[in-house]
């Protein structure tokens, strides 16, 4: 693993003017389209409770799923360190976000990975790597709120 400093960029691009600009605030698109070199770009909106798009994907989405791939990434590594065979990995995440006079903020995300491993891995191991990968992801190490992890363990073969 690369350790140091590194750098990230997107372009983020507004294309919600209807016409008028911001004229007034029902008076244009939330729409924008998120780039990143090469990649594919990302539809993007505000929440449809916000006057944006339900069929894009909104900031608090993506900071939903960023907890969740970094959590996943992490726990994937650790668990190939350790001998842990992981053959499905699924998150049911879940964050509340607390809307006010003053902008708002998240107050909490749930994490809820449903992991199958090997049969005759260590399931213990493999729950308690969770707690791991929670202590190093780097998107959890970043926000001002708790992310908790309820992770469900299943051997190959067995369902929970």
């Amino acid at each position: 693993m690369a350790h140091g400093e590194h750098r990230y960029q997107v372009a983020v691009e507004w294309t919600g003017n209807k016409g008028s600009g911001t004229s007034g605030y029902r008076d244009y698109g939330r729409d924008h389209l998120i780039r990143s070199g090469a990649k594919p770009a990302i539809a993007g909106s505000s929440d449809a409770a916000f006057l944006g798009d339900a069929a894009r994907w909104n900031p608090e989405d993506l900071l939903l799923a960023s907890a969740s791939a970094c959590h996943k990434l992490w726990y994937l590594h650790l668990c190939s360190d350790a001998g842990i065979r992981v053959l499905a990995y699924v998150d049911e995440a879940d964050g509340t976000m607390i809307d006010n006079a003053q902008g708002g903020h998240f107050t909490g995300i749930v994490l809820r990975p449903r992991v199958t491993i090997r049969a005759g891995d260590d399931a213990r191991l493999a729950a308690h790597l969770h707690h791991t990968a929670h202590e190093k992801c780097y998107i959890a190490n970043s926000v001002n709120f708790p992310i908790r992890c309820e992770p469900v363990i299943v051997e190959e073969g067995q369902h929970a």
